[in-house]
């Protein structure tokens, strides 16, 4: 028997992640020497140099395995968000939670998630290569969640619901007293996880995180991630604030050393410079007036953001208005893979680079046809 017939059909009918090109590959496609990104919501300020210096410090380590749980990270969160450290689970980005929160809470073709439509795919993924059941939910018009169409969907056997908050790709953010009245009405077994990737580049995070509140409750999980605000996307750092019963069973079964010396040692300095922490906000909010105001004037559709990105309707063809922008060298998202063929995102970038967008934009629309 050849041993590819015994391969799983759920992974025979898997279909990978697929980011967008890199930097290099735009370079060599177009034949450019400078491309500008603004498509994967990184900081624009990059990494923090305290942040460098700690990494050059600790690679004379790397030969050493790191501490199992990474004690010394999961102390130093508890103690910044100020709750115990058996409520902190340090990850391999969120994405690693992501997949260990279903799999505790999952049942294999038993139990179902339900997600908004459209929402980070990694949810449907994941949950769909351990078989469960994925129900997807249509987004409000306006971009806003569907509490009331989520409720509908959930039955006995939902074990998780995921809400991206502020979500992507519309920036748009609901309040903490809807989410916690949302978290009120689930069934008793259904846990709510509440992604927070976003959260740091909200007008006011108590508005919109329920965090405050996480001692109240036992069917919240909270992730975060070191990869936006912090600038640490490459070396791939995440936690989970959860209920201490779901820490230790996610902890029972995670890989020991998934967080690596020098992404624990990153996200240790990152907590400590609140310098780098209050500018890398100061630019993005600023960042983001300027290109609200430079795409309306364009003749776009944007929406309102909480995010370090904005969601825009150009006023000629997206995938034209994409590939035109791409071949001057400025990467931004397409969204046909979240069903939205009309729409296209942009991160915020330093301020250079927002004026080099909006200038290249406008020609765009100059030579296509929009004055």
């Amino acid at each position: 028997m050849n041993p590819s017939t015994t391969v799983r059909q759920e992974v025979k009918d898997f279909k990978p992640y697929t980011p967008g090109l890199t930097i290099e590959e735009i370079k060599q496609k177009y034949n450019l020497s400078n491309v500008i990104k603004l498509a994967s919501n990184e900081n624009p300020l990059g990494m923090s140099p305290i942040v460098k210096e700690e990494i050059q410090k600790n690679i004379p380590y790397c030969f050493r395995y790191p501490a199992v749980g990474n004690p010394e990270l999961t102390s130093a969160l508890a103690s910044h968000h100020g709750i115990s450290s058996c409520n902190i689970v340090t990850s391999n980005g969120s994405d690693e939670l992501i997949d260990l929160l279903i799999r505790v809470k999952g049942t294999p073709f038993q139990n179902n998630i339900v997600v908004c439509d459209p929402s980070f795919s990694i949810y449907r993924m994941q949950a769909r290569i351990n078989s469960l059941e994925v129900r997807k939910v249509p987004l409000n018009e306006d971009f806003s969640f569907p509490f009331a169409k989520m409720l509908q969907e959930i039955d006995q056997q939902t074990s998780l619901v995921f809400l991206t908050n502020p979500d992507n790709p519309s920036g748009y953010a609901a309040s903490r007293d809807s989410i916690l009245e949302f978290a009120d009405k689930l069934p008793s077994n259904c846990l709510l996880i509440i992604d927070e990737a976003y959260i740091d580049f909200s007008e006011q995070e108590e508005d919109f995180s329920p965090l405050a509140k996480f001692s109240q409750t036992q069917n919240i999980a909270i992730l975060r991630t070191f990869s936006k605000m912090f600038g640490l996307a490459g070396l791939r750092l995440g936690y989970g604030i959860v209920p201490d019963w779901l820490s230790d069973y996610i902890l029972r079964i995670k890989l020991p050393f998934s967080v690596n010396i020098l992404a624990e040692q990153a996200g240790l300095a990152s907590l400590k410079d609140r310098e780098f922490y209050r500018s890398t906000r100061e630019t993005v909010i600023e960042g983001k007036k300027y290109l609200a105001s430079g795409l309306e004037e364009l003749g776009c559709e944007v929406l309102p953001s909480q995010s370090n990105f904005i969601l825009f309707r150009p006023p000629i063809d997206a995938r034209k208005t994409f590939e035109q922008l791409l071949s001057r060298g400025i990467i931004i998202r397409p969204l046909e893979s979240y069903n939205l063929p009309q729409h296209l995102r942009v991160s915020i970038g330093n301020a250079n680079e927002n004026n080099t967008f909006i200038k290249n934009l406008e020609q765009v629309f100059r030579e296509h046809g929009s004055s």
